[in-house]
């Protein structure tokens, strides 16, 4: 009887919790973009570390590559440079690829003869932009940011487990100003795949957290066994001990 009390209290307890968990705002989703809405360039990407950088320039044979690897590679370090034999470091944090090139192609004309448009070129792989998965999903955590993923194509990624609340996401933007609230909109993954409204398929930035809630049968289902498993551990040690 006293089992089952507790098993009562812990049930109630947990839908309440869960009931008043959620503070989205269905105009917050105005912050996001339309996947239509954006352009992603390398034009747009900015160089932070460790971002991998490869520079490549047939006219300079620092950076000409050889018959095994093409152009040189380096990794962006955490003060923001890089490092070439012939010009010493250089800052390209903060710039994009474009004016890097540039850059280094303006610092390398005092050495070799650099008659083309873009005599260098700066290719990127990224290391330093993520968004976040968090929740009732198989693969959560940190995931590499391309600029082109949606909210759906996140989530079909990370894929959501039988215990999600697939009516109940939360997607998540923190703002730069700490005094600010984060924009917070609820999103139906089932709208979305069993009716195709779209309406929730947004772009994400880099920061987004994207957090799939258990349902509250799943949470009552965990609250139980974290109150009952010591309890019930006891007696199976009790019954055992009085059995000898």
């Amino acid at each position: 009887m006293r089992i089952r009390k507790i098993l009562w209290c812990a049930g109630v307890c947990c839908i309440l919790s869960v009931s008043g968990c959620f503070s989205s705002n269905p105009e917050d989703i105005n912050v996001f973009l339309k996947p239509n809405e954006a352009v992603v360039t390398a034009d747009t990407y900015i160089l932070q570390p460790p971002d991998e950088m490869m520079i490549v320039s047939s006219k300079v044979p620092e950076l000409a590559g050889s018959s095994m690897r093409i152009g040189h590679t380096q990794v962006i370090r955490p003060d923001g440079k890089i490092s070439l034999e012939s010009v010493g470091e250089i800052q390209v944090a903060g710039k994009t690829c474009r004016q890097v090139a540039e850059l280094i192609a303006e610092q390398m004309k005092q050495f070799y003869k650099l008659e083309t448009s873009y005599p260098v070129d700066v290719r990127v792989v990224n290391r330093s932009k993520y968004y976040y998965v968090i929740g009732e999903v198989r693969n959560p955590g940190a995931q590499i940011f391309s600029g082109r993923e949606t909210t759906l194509s996140a989530i079909a990624k990370a894929i959501i487990l039988l215990s999600a609340w697939e009516e109940k996401i939360q997607i998540i933007r923190p703002l730069p100003d700490l005094n600010q609230k984060p924009k917070i909109f609820e999103l139906d993954l089932k709208a979305m795949t069993e009716r195709g409204d779209m309406t929730s398929n947004v772009l994400l930035q880099e920061g987004d957290i994207i957090y799939v809630p258990p349902t509250v049968l799943a949470s009552v289902g965990r609250v139980i066994g974290e109150i009952t498993g010591p309890i019930f551990s006891s007696t199976s040690s009790i019954t055992s001990i009085s059995g000898l």
